[in-house]
Parts: C-alpha cells; structure tokens; sequence
C-alpha cells in the first residue's frame, strides 16, 4: 500500500500524496475531469494533458450501454480506443441507479436498467460490474452500490447501506488481479450514525481507498461540508480518500482543508459550455455585454492556452454567435483553473498554511446563491436519462 499511496506532508486535515499506478505518479489533492462516455466534452486527449492531466473518469454503466463492452475489447480496451496514455478511474453505475431512477429496478443482487437510448435491460451485479471495469482496462474501479437522493428515510439509508456492503464483498471476490485499485463507497446520506455504520463495515474490507458517494445530489451545501468532516475519524489515513461529484473550487477548497484526496465532477464542461467561467473572484458570464469590448483574456493570472491565445471579447462573440469553438476555449480554461488550484493547494499544504490559504481564497471568490446551485443540479441530475456530461 506505501508503494500506491504515500502521504508527503500534512497540515491539519488536509494532506499532500503521491498515488501510483502502472508507473504513473499522480499528485493529490487532484481533481479528475469526467470523461463519462470516453469524451471530456469538446475537448480531445492532448488538450487534457497539455493542461496537465493524468487520471480521469469514466463511467462503465454507459461504456456498457455504448459502446459496449466488447466492443471496446475489440480495440484493446478503452485506453486504446480513446487515445489516452494516462490512467482512468470508472464509475460503477450506481450514480446512475439514482440519476437514471425513473428507468431503475434495484434488487437484491443488482440493479437492472432500462436503456435510456433503446429501452433494453441491462442487469448490473456487483461481480459482472467488476469484470467489465477489468475487461475495458480500468486503473481505478468502483463498485456497485446504491445512492439514494437527499430526504430519504433513515430505513431506506440503512438498506441501502446494508445492500452496498454486501455487494463490496462480492466486488472484492470478483477481482481477478490487483493490478487495478479497487475503491469502497461509504454511504448513509448526512446522517452522521449511517456514516459511520457504513465506514465501520467497510473499512473492515481490503479496499485500496474509500470514497464518500451519496453526497452533493441536492442537499444544503453547510450539511454536505459537515457530513465531510466525519470522514477524517471514520476512513484509515494511509489510504486515498475520494470524494464524489463535488467540482466547484470553493467546494474543493472546503473539502480538501476537511480531508479529503480526490475529487470528480462535470460541473468545470457543463458550466464552460454555458459561458460561465472561473477566476480567482468567482465565475465570470462570458454572456455579459460588459466583456464585448474586453481585449484582455479570461483571467489575467491564467497561463492556460485560452487566456494566453484569446480576448473576452472574442469569447464573448463566439457564444453570442453560437460557435463551437467557444466551448472548447472555456472547457479548457476551468479545467486548467481546477489543475491549477490543485497545484496551488499542494504548495500551501506542504509550506504548513493551507488554512490562511483557505480564509483568503473563500473571501475573495465570489460565490453564487448556494441554493441556486443546489436547485440547479438538483435538475440537471434528474435530466440525466437525456444527457450525461
């Protein structure tokens, strides 16, 4: 485990690592951009790492929908098949169990899906979904588990709980090598008891590190922050510890000083491909008629290739006249904005003054209505049988 995970320096709750994998280092804390469908949107595998990238995600419930699963075995996997020398984490498809839950059966021994393209069933079970994530090359795998939206029942936690556990124990079963990690999720929603059930139990399995899932579909973002900070007593320090679905750079900040590794979400493209980009005192509306007549770039302290190649103003006309480039140029600068975060975040962990770091950045970024926020995703989750990135 020291030669996958090593923790370099650590200030509070927060710390610095490296995490290796097949002879590539990854730095945490990381943010890894969600290529759900083998695709970052708008954005091919140079761009990705040009800015700087080395792992990122990808989900096996829709690798399994379309494609296919040997149909990417085919093409010698899905590193092979999207040009990608890096490494990728998948997602099991439980996130889908709750986005998709209008064209879900959750059963005791797995989760069947109605196909959001052509109404088929899929059956998802803890072992098959291990082995596919093994069969298309994964470097990082997730099991099955079941995510439940914000509100439930405290019965309905602990079944879905008791459920995740059992089926980590077949995922465990099922893994043929550990030449792919295999990651636990601690669920139990934001009641702090659940939590720790479900840590206890899992923790109690040879997983390679521990995410929290269940979290950020919804809730009040202070309950989302507080639910995080149990994760420091509950989740064993020498391994990595993923938090799931959270990419905005105020969250990131907050839950990296709470403890956390590693993160994911497709908020930087989504957001991008909306005109809404970041700088250091919130998001910018590229929309705005003010950035018409603006000859200087995105954000003046970004070195990313959009801020050093184009004005707002141009940025500005390209989502005006609805041309695609524009949601390159944006997807590029938030990406690079959240790996250039990441890198500033490790150096003020390692000079031991990541909390001065923190008070500041939260003063200065300028964060929208959280409840707007929470509305906003709350929606798009639920449209997910449309779109997925």
């Amino acid at each position: 485990m020291e030669d996958f995970f090593k923790i370099l320096n650590t200030d509070g709750n927060s710390r610095t690592a490296i995490m290796s994998i097949n002879n590539i280092e990854i730095q945490t804390p990381c943010f890894m951009p969600v290529a759900t469908q083998a695709s970052v949107k708008s954005l091919d595998s140079f761009e990705l790492k040009e800015i700087g990238y080395k792992l990122i995600l990808s989900n096996i419930y829709h690798m399994a929908v379309r494609p296919g699963i040997n149909y990417l075995n085919k093409f010698g996997g899905i590193h092979k098949f999207m040009n990608w020398d890096g490494l990728i984490l998948t997602d099991s498809g439980g996130f889908q169990g709750y986005s998709l839950a209008h064209r879900v059966k959750i059963k005791d021994d797995g989760i069947v899906f109605q196909s959001h393209l052509d109404g088929k069933e899929i059956y998802f079970k803890p072992k098959e979904v291990v082995k596919y994530q093994e069969d298309i090359g994964s470097n990082i795998m997730m099991p099955l588990d079941i995510c439940l939206p914000k509100g439930s029942s405290e019965k309905k936690l602990i079944d879905a709980l008791e459920t995740t556990y059992e089926w980590a124990k077949q995922s465990i079963s099922a893994r043929s090598s550990n030449s792919s990690k295999l990651f636990g999720i601690i669920q139990g929603g934001n009641n702090l008891e659940l939590r720790e059930l479900s840590a206890n139990k899992m923790t109690g399995l040879n997983f390679d590190g521990f995410a929290y899932g269940g979290l950020s579909v919804g809730e009040d973002k202070e309950l989302m922050i507080n639910t995080q900070l149990s994760a420091n007593k509950l989740l064993p320090e020498n391994k990595p510890r993923y938090l799931m679905g959270i990419g905005s750079p105020e969250d990131l900040v907050r839950s990296i000083y709470n403890g956390f590794d590693m993160f994911d979400c497709v908020l930087p493209t989504r957001i991008a491909r909306n005109g809404s980009l970041f700088t250091k005192n919130g998001r910018l509306n590229v929309f705005n008629a003010k950035y018409k007549d603006i000859d200087k770039p995105i954000d003046t302290n970004c070195n990313c290739y959009s801020c050093k190649n184009y004005s707002l103003a141009y940025v500005h006309h390209l989502f005006k006249s609805k041309e695609l480039l524009g949601y390159r140029i944006a997807s590029i600068h938030n990406l690079a904005f959240l790996y250039n975060l990441m890198n500033e975040i490790q150096q003020h962990i390692t000079n031991s003054d990541f909390s001065g770091f923190v008070d500041e950045f939260l003063a200065k970024y300028k964060v929208s209505d959280p409840k707007i926020q929470q509305e906003q995703k709350f929606k798009w989750i639920k449209s997910q049988g449309r779109n997925t990135n």
